[in-house]
């Protein structure tokens, strides 16, 4: 339940974080038993590179804690969306954290928001849509496929999300997004293959006033056909967007630093001339510089916003 609310003490139930290192991290469920992959029920112990860890023991302990394990420690978080998206099993390639914050702003979403997602995949931007519109709002997501719907369905459960989201296994294309959503909806986030085929059902189930509708494509061929739908279907102020993130590293460096003299003088009794001489003298110095990573994340897809007005 740690993701519908703020905890300090980890509860039986609850779903943590065991974070070893930035690239190795693990969610468990804290309960005594689990099932094995032998259909065996057994003690819930995780291994680790650092050892074991009985996850039940974790009980009364406070989320950011360092704990023990058998050949090292480990510290144990609170789960957040961000978190999630980077350690959730990938059932469909998954919108990552820098095109989500995009795509909130864009939307203009807000605590008691109405919003339709499609299609649910493995959840990376239900989470995060779900603390933002929380907990007045609601987030209606659909998926056409049965097992990535009923997997869905068990985690919103499991992490104390299931008050502010309903799932349901549709093909939006063909069946739109049922009657029970007409001109109810503030704002519909898409990501399908064939984005333009769901214009005409967003019209029926923005509401009236108005709203935003945001769909995310790998292709800029899709998004040229789903935007000639959406100024068909009277959208406007279409911007599209790509999302890419730079990454900069600040460190020490020693550096050699240049020190000149100029002029010296020299004087003779027999000859009186002057001589120019560069005396040049090397020293290093501690600087604090900026540079830029040596690999940069590329394209993952081009982010479209619309709005459609008032009727």
């Amino acid at each position: 339940m740690s993701f519908n609310k703020t905890k300090e003490v980890i509860e039986e139930g609850d779903v943590v974080i065991l974070y070893l290192n930035p690239n190795n991290m693990h969610s468990l469920e804290v309960k005594a038993k689990i099932f094995s992959k032998k259909g065996e029920f057994v003690d819930n112990v995780f291994q680790t590179t650092y050892g074991a860890l009985k996850v039940i023991s974790l009980v009364g302990r406070k989320y950011g804690s360092k704990i023990d394990l058998t050949r090292g420690w480990a510290h144990v978080l609170q789960p957040t969306p961000e978190l999630w998206t980077m350690i959730l099993p990938h059932r469909t390639q998954i919108i990552y954290s820098p095109d989500i914050s995009l795509i909130i702003h864009l939307m203009e979403l807000r605590p008691g928001s109405i919003i339709i997602e499609t299609g649910t995949g493995s959840g990376s931007l239900s989470h995060s849509l779900i603390r933002v519109i929380r907990p007045s709002g609601h987030l209606y997501t659909f998926d056409f496929h049965e097992q990535r719907v009923s997997i869905a369905s068990t985690e919103f459960d499991r992490h104390g999300l299931s008050d502010f989201v309903t799932l349901k296994k549709r093909d939006v294309c063909l069946e739109g997004f049922g009657e029970e959503l007409k001109h109810k909806v503030d704002a519909i986030f898409l990501d399908l293959p064939h984005p333009w085929l769901t214009i005409e059902h967003a019209t029926v189930a923005l509401k009236q006033t108005g709203g935003k509708l945001c769909f995310f494509s790998p292709c800029i061929e899709q998004v040229q056909r789903t935007c000639a739908k959406l100024i068909c279907e009277r959208f406007v102020e279409l911007n599209t967007y790509e999302c890419l993130q730079r990454e900069m590293n600040v460190q020490y460096r020693s550096l050699s630093i240049l020190d000149f003299e100029c002029l010296k003088y020299k004087h003779t009794n027999e000859d009186i001339t002057q001589k120019n001489e560069r005396i040049e003298t090397e020293q290093e110095e501690k600087l604090l510089t900026i540079n830029h990573a040596q690999s940069l994340p590329g394209h993952t897809g081009f982010i479209t916003i619309a709005t459609l007005p008032p009727f």
